[in-house]
């Protein structure tokens, strides 16, 4: 069971996925607006969030940036159809995952746990390549002696590419590694998130030194 803070102001719909996710053993706590989701985070902070895009006043991608300056909670976006441009924005706000409206409860839900399975731990080791030092026990990442703050979704990627050191992973495979998810379209998720992990560990973002895109098949983790 998690516990759940969903956002999102249409009042049938709020509704209906609260009973929905409430079903599924999900403790949930609803709310119509970005002002209230904030606050509610403050006073008491949920497992993940779900936000609705188009939120009256604060939107759920500004909610999800103010999120990210202070804390790593897990954030699904719910989108509408074929806003392509909102799932984009999203993701590079640092959302972990989005789900298309309309909505199905089932879906979502297997989109909660996904996204909560990556908070879980993995093989206790560190590894060290120059000034990066990962610490797969404890779930840490440092540069140059001081942490690097990385979503779950982040460090759930970089610690698939660095389990396969000089290979080339493809945007298929590592969305079923670290997003379980199937569908293609989803690969934007794959590139968003790279990019984030480099604006994070890379000196220079625009010419990596870990991470490398192999231009028509994926990525690769080559550290100098």
């Amino acid at each position: 069971m998690a516990g759940i803070l969903l956002v999102e102001d249409d009042p049938s719909v709020r509704t209906g996925l609260e009973l929905a996710l409430t079903r599924q053993g999900h403790s949930v706590t609803a709310c119509a607006s970005g002002e209230e989701a904030l606050e509610h985070i403050r006073s008491r902070r949920p497992e993940i969030a779900i936000l609705d895009v188009m939120l009256p006043g604060i939107d759920g991608v500004e909610v999800c940036r103010r999120i990210r300056r202070l804390d790593q909670l897990p954030v699904i976006l719910l989108t509408a159809r074929g806003d392509d441009l909102d799932v984009v924005v999203g993701l590079e706000a640092g959302a972990d995952d989005y789900v298309v409206k309309p909505v199905e409860p089932r879906v979502l839900d297997a989109r909660i746990r996904a996204v909560l399975r990556r908070m879980e731990s993995v093989a206790s080791d560190r590894i060290t390549f120059g000034d990066l030092v990962i610490d797969r026990g404890a779930l840490k990442v440092s540069l140059s002696g001081r942490e690097v703050h990385l979503t779950p979704t982040e460090l759930r990627l970089l610690l698939e590419l660095v389990r396969h050191p000089g290979q080339v992973l493809n945007r298929r495979y590592l969305l079923r590694a670290v997003w379980d998810h199937t569908h293609v379209a989803d690969s934007r998720l794959v590139d968003a998130c790279v990019q984030r992990v480099r604006a994070k560990i890379e000196a220079v973002p625009a010419e990596p030194e870990f991470i490398h895109t192999v231009r028509g098949f994926g990525y690769r983790f080559s550290p100098p």
